[in-house]
């Protein structure tokens, strides 16, 4: 059970109404940590510029994206955020426990768990082949990105958010 409970749109302020409609616009749902994160509209927008960062970083393919994504969640223990990416993952087509990994969502996977294992010690090879790969602004981006994905995670696994129930169908069974 959730250590903070999710705003009552009922009788919330107009600000976190606006803030909770215009989210429902932009994304087309709400999520319990969104729902949970509005009673601080300023904490739900820093939480939302995930959305920024992953515009910022477009021309990486979607996949490699959440297998990223997915690698911090994994590494970080996080079930919401967890299964929020296996259920990317699927929708697309995928099998988040049978992925055959391209180069660069190898790499990526290994970042993702290496930022989250020690993030004063994310190895050199990691470092090489992410600079072969990417120019600084990318990487500031990527790092910048796995921050916010961290401390979604964080704020889900501290919090204890519930789960969402539309995630129930995609989470990981030996877990």
């Amino acid at each position: 059970m959730s250590h903070i409970p999710q705003i009552d749109y009922a009788t919330a302020s107009t600000e976190i109404k606006t803030a909770h409609d215009e989210e429902v616009a932009v994304r087309g749902r709400m999520t319990n940590m969104k729902r949970t994160l509005l009673h601080s509209p300023s904490a739900h927008r820093i939480y939302a510029e995930w959305f920024t960062l992953r515009a910022e970083l477009s021309h990486i393919p979607d996949r490699s994206i959440w297998i990223f994504s997915h690698a911090i969640s994994k590494a970080a223990k996080s079930k919401i955020a967890i299964t929020f990416f296996r259920r990317a993952l699927i929708n697309n087509g995928f099998d988040p426990d049978a992925l055959q990994l391209s180069d660069e969502e190898a790499l990526l996977d290994r970042f993702g768990k290496a930022i989250v294992a020690d993030s004063n010690a994310v190895p050199d090879d990691i470092w090489t082949e992410l600079k072969a790969r990417y120019d600084a602004k990318t990487l500031v981006d990527l790092v910048a990105f796995a921050g916010i994905m961290l401390a979604t995670a964080v704020f889900n696994n501290v919090v204890k958010v519930d789960f969402d129930p539309e995630l129930e169908a995609f989470a990981e069974r030996n877990s």
